[in-house]
């Protein structure tokens, strides 16, 4: 979408009946949750900053850095303004508040109550303020549809939380906007000028958003009941709680290529289905049921982050995050117990060849993997503690995990003959020890015989001590194995390439390289970190559906194991993972007309757990080999 085309030039033609039906899908779809994230369309600059903003406030200590410059500058690139505060500063024009001073006086004063009730009546104010330009230029169809988009595009900031706890207003405000675009819509499809009737009901549906924002964003608003949340106050609001929430610029979607799975079982000729604790460890590791609040909502799981075993470059969260592919994990938003109150975000590490790679953690804080593994489960996402059963699966099946092959390595790390002529230079350059370094050489830590590792963690100055005199910014050796693909580098992601890191080494430790030797040191990076098919290749042959296909089948294969042993803990938590991620799923068959086969499929597990729940271990064992039938008849049409 081009955001450089301001609102008001688009022109009419087809596009009041485009706006309606984006407006209907807007206002009257239900909120969802899933671990499947849905692209969203470009924000506004202002109603994104806005709901930005209050995001920071909930995330302790707030960064007030950030949420000035979110009311200072625009992100979003191609909107006519030079700062969010110009967007806001239009509302005044609907009772003669300054929201700009209001709101500067509140970052000024580090007032985080102060900020969020002001900013929310702006916010009310230019859903106001547009819709009464649309009724002022009702006679002009085109141009009143245009305001109604714009006031549409503010009231997106309060869309989600309406619809979340007041399911009447929201409905009431849906029919509304459907009235305000399909009145003037359908004047300009056909021609023709708004009619008394159609004024009237234009003005009424005007009428019915302003009471609603009044009464519930502008008139006596108690902030202390927002929670930084853009919640409903008055009236008929049926909760005051709603569901974790993430910000605008928000990106959970899966790495695009996404990265090549290499199983080591796979590799030797084994099927996942004959491996019990692997495969459930896998269903695990796929699923958000293991963490708690605000994760399991958000549909936060350890592929999420690790993408087929390896990293997600596009992560990002603002506010967690300080680029993509990197998140605070001690911050308070997902956990407030395990906040340890410093900024300080890691590149997401790929968990290729994690059997060869301890300690774990990026300072090498976890000899074990699996206390490493409870960590991330209980501390960092807030989960109960796991069963032995659960950690025993979550590590074999991690443990599985196996590096790209890389086509320029011998089995003891060094260059074979297939390696460039430049490749060969810069391992002689990794080889040789620098008095800058201490008469080490690079080769000294990353030992290409132990698979470019020492097994150690080292403070080479990319850190920051939190304290004077602190020695917390050691961080273990990482692989050079497949390096090419895990940018960015060092443990905060902070240097884009390997010629950055290059640059970086010789400048600290005054290396003195000159250009030629840093290409070459450059050159046998990339080469002794090249993997061999690192991206799932997807075609008419081998759909995304058929990959997901393929890992839910293999999970649900666990139930053979655990209905004999009754184990309904372990049976119920994989029954809600695998149906849930079946029925999201469908929407990724070439052939759509096969969903219902999924859904019954979907159903038949929830059947198979009403069961379970009910203690009924017979009828589960009967309902489970009638799923499997099914799946075994259903299957060919899903390739």
């Amino acid at each position: 979408m081009n955001t450089r085309t301001p609102v008001a030039r688009m022109t009419t033609g087809r596009l009041p009946i485009m706006v309606t039906v984006i407006l209907t899908a807007i206002f009257l779809l239900p909120l969802t949750g899933s671990s499947h994230i849905i692209r969203e369309d470009p924000w506004h600059p202002v109603p994104a900053a806005y709901l930005r903003s209050l995001f920071y406030l909930k995330l302790q200590p707030t960064d007030w850095t950030l949420v000035r410059a979110e009311y200072e500058g625009v992100r979003e690139d191609g909107w006519e303004l030079e700062a969010v505060y110009d967007g806001i500063a239009a509302a005044a024009e609907v009772d003669g508040t300054d929201h700009v001073a209001a709101i500067r006086a509140a970052i000024q004063g580090s007032d985080a109550r102060a900020l969020s009730a002001t900013a929310t009546r702006a916010m009310s104010q230019l859903v106001r303020l547009h819709l009464r330009r649309a009724l002022g230029q009702i006679t002009t169809p085109g141009a009143a549809l245009e305001e109604v988009h714009q006031a549409s595009r503010m009231y997106r900031a309060f869309d989600r939380f309406v619809r979340a706890t007041d399911p009447q207003g929201a409905r009431e405000i849906g029919r509304a906007w459907l009235e305000l675009t399909t009145t003037v819509g359908t004047a300009g499809v056909e021609n023709r000028g708004v009619r008394p009737a159609d004024r009237e009901r234009f003005t009424s549906a005007v009428g019915v958003v302003e009471a609603y924002l009044v009464a519930n964003y502008e008139d006596d608003v108690d902030p202390h009941l927002t929670h930084f949340d853009p919640v409903p106050t008055g009236g008929r609001a049926s909760a005051r709680l709603v569901a974790p929430w993430l910000p605008p610029a928000t990106d959970l979607n899966d790495q695009d290529p996404l990265p090549r799975l290499v199983l080591n079982f796979e590799e030797r000729g084994v099927d996942e289905k004959e491996l019990f604790l692997v495969a459930y460890g896998d269903m695990l590791f796929d699923s958000p049921q293991i963490f708690g609040e605000p994760a399991l909502s958000l549909g936060i799981t350890c592929s999420r982050c690790h993408n087929r075993s390896d990293i997600n470059q596009r992560f990002f969260i603002p506010g967690i995050s300080t680029r993509p592919g990197n998140v605070d994990v001690d911050g308070h938003y997902f956990n407030p117990r395990f906040n340890d109150r410093r900024a300080d975000a890691i590149d997401i590490p790929s968990l290729r060849g994690l059997r060869f790679t301890a300690p774990y953690g990026r300072d090498g804080r976890f000899a074990s993997l699996r206390d490493f593994t409870r960590n991330v489960v209980v501390n960092e996402f807030a989960g109960a503690e796991p069963s032995p059963l659960m950690l025993d699966a979550l590590v074999a099946y991690m443990l599985e995990f196996d590096w790209l092959p890389a086509p320029y390595l011998q089995p003891d790390g060094r260059l074979n003959d297939a390696a460039s002529d430049a490749a060969r230079r810069g391992e002689a350059l990794f080889n040789r020890r620098f008095e800058g370094m201490g008469d080490r050489a690079c080769s000294t830590c990353h030992v290409a015989s132990n698979n470019f590792l020492d097994g150690r963690a080292h403070d080479i100055g990319s850190g920051d001590p939190s304290s004077p005199g602190a020695r917390d910014s050691f961080f273990d050796t990482p692989t050079l194995i497949g390096v090419v693909h895990t940018a960015p580098y060092f443990h905060d992601g902070s240097i884009a390439t390997l010629a950055g890191v290059v640059d970086w080494f010789d400048g600290q430790f005054e290396l003195g390289l000159d250009a030629g030797q840093r290409a070459d040191l450059t050159a046998f990076l990339e080469t002794a970190g090249e993997g061999a098919d690192p991206y799932e290749v997807f075609d008419a042959d081998n759909t995304q559906f058929q990959l997901f296909w393929g890992e839910l089948s293999t999970f649900a294969s666990t139930l053979s194991t655990l209905i004999p042993a009754r184990d309904a803990e372990h049976a119920e938590l994989l029954l809600l993972t695998v149906a849930t991620d079946l029925r999201l799923d469908a929407s990724a068959l070439e052939d759509l007309s096969q969903a219902p086969k999924v859904f019954e499929l979907a159903d038949h597990l929830d059947d198979i757990r009403a069961a379970i729940m009910a203690g009924d271990w017979d009828e589960a064992a009967l309902l489970f080999s009638g799923y499997q039938a099914l799946e075994a008849a259903y299957e060919p049409d899903f390739r």
